[in-house]
């Protein structure tokens, strides 16, 4: 039987909590390791279950992976094996920014098609296009998606969106090309500037990162490094979300506020105290919550991992909020989870719509991705009584020492398998 939390509400949240470094970033730096022989050093890392499955992949490309606790050693071989279609591909999508190393290096990757959270479809498209552009040629065969080139050169490459995935299989491709290439209409993330800045600190030249214009010129090779990865700015922000919606006082390390800014401002739009510190911050809550709306866009704007979060507190909000889902079509469906413990919502398109409730009533829930798995944690917070969340594998993917970090802060919580 697959393991399931058990969540007593009522419990005020209080204490301290420090996170660990951001899944959203350290399983790219793991892949950009591909780009240098030798031996790759990385500190801070999450103790989440997608880092040795990201250490399977590169171990099936022929590299040799030591997991120790926070950190990460990738030792990658003069030679890769450019082939990445095996089980563990398939199991998460981050697996996929393996291609634009793979290109790099061996002129040619085969990609199983990633798997993983349930939140809508993320196609290749941009990233199929942005290696094109630089010379290779790519296409879907058997499940996977295959790139080859005969050398990359440099282009001036513009997104359609923002994305997240396809930025970074670009700069991981464009580091070891001729020439110069300029990428408009990047992605802003932090996770996006640790990686320029891990790839700067291997010997790469790229410049712009953090904003929507990154020019990368091309160097002949890379070398090892060792790098801190940067801290989860969602797993920081459930906690800070956590703490408003039972009304509690925590106080967040290892993060940098600034990553935060535009969440932490709706808690203060909701009446929480927000106290910001050069690395961490602090939020109070004397009082139940007010109604704020959301709309989820790429950073700087409102995260979609955060929605869940969004919705939880919306729920038990005082009046009416709307939340928008701007990013991922089927992030809505935790929707109906939401509603088996009682909150007041209904779902438009992109929009759900909620009128807040005192509390939200205890029952068996089931988490479908991870940022879903940990809002019906949050949500359970708020129940009276005892809830049951189901396929709580997911959380385990994203949210390192979940269950010990709530029981630490005054949560009434427990593992059962």
């Amino acid at each position: 039987m697959k393991d399931r939390f058990v969540v007593s509400g009522g419990a005020r949240l209080q204490g301290a909590v420090k996170v660990s470094g951001a899944k959203n970033s350290v399983l790219k730096l793991m892949a950009a390791a591909l780009l240098a022989e030798g031996t790759t050093t990385l500190t801070n890392c999450p103790e989440i279950l997608d880092v040795p499955l990201m250490r399977d992949v590169l171990e099936g490309l022929g590299c040799e992976v030591e997991i120790n606790g926070e950190t990460v050693r990738i030792t990658t071989p003069a030679e890769l094996k450019p082939d990445a279609d095996f089980e563990a591909v398939r199991q998460f999508r981050a697996s996929v920014c393996v291609l634009g190393p793979l290109t790099s290096r061996c002129g040619r990757a085969v990609v199983a098609l990633p798997g993983g959270d349930a939140i809508g479809s993320r196609p290749l498209d941009m990233h199929q296009s942005g290696l094109e552009k630089l010379g290779a040629t790519t296409r879907i065969s058997h499940g996977a998606v295959v790139a080859e080139a005969d050398g990359l050169r440099g282009a001036r490459i513009s997104l359609d969106f923002p994305s997240v995935g396809a930025t970074e299989n670009i700069l991981t491709a464009a580091v070891l090309a001729e020439g110069r290439t300029v990428l408009d209409n990047a992605a802003r993330e932090p996770e996006i500037i640790d990686l320029c800045e891990m790839l700067n600190s291997m010997g790469a030249r790229v410049d712009g990162a953090g904003t929507s214009t990154i020019t990368i010129d091309g160097v002949d090779k890379l070398h090892p490094t060792e790098h801190r990865v940067v801290g989860d700015r969602i797993v920081a922000g459930t906690w800070a979300y956590a703490a408003a919606m039972t009304r509690g006082d925590v106080t967040v390390g290892g993060i940098a506020p600034r990553h935060l800014h535009l969440a932490l401002e709706k808690l203060k739009v909701a009446g929480a105290d927000v106290e910001t510190f050069e690395n961490g911050f602090r939020v109070r809550m004397a009082q139940r919550p007010l109604a704020v709306d959301y709309q989820t866009l790429p950073f700087p704007g409102f995260p979609t991992d955060l929605q869940p979060m969004a919705i939880g507190i919306a729920a038990v909000a005082e009046g009416m909020s709307v939340i928008t889902e701007n990013v991922f079509e089927s992030r809505f469906r935790f929707v109906d989870e939401m509603l088996r413990l009682g909150a007041n919502a209904s779902v438009d398109g992109h929009h759900v719509v909620l009128h807040g409730i005192e509390q939200l009533s205890s029952t068996e829930v089931w988490s479908s991705d991870i940022r879903a798995g940990a809002g019906l944690v949050l949500a359970a917070l708020v129940a009276d009584g005892d809830t049951t969340i189901h396929d709580v594998h997911h959380i385990d993917r994203g949210y390192p020492h979940f269950v010990e970090h709530l029981q630490q802060l005054g949560a009434t919580i427990t593992r059962v398998s």
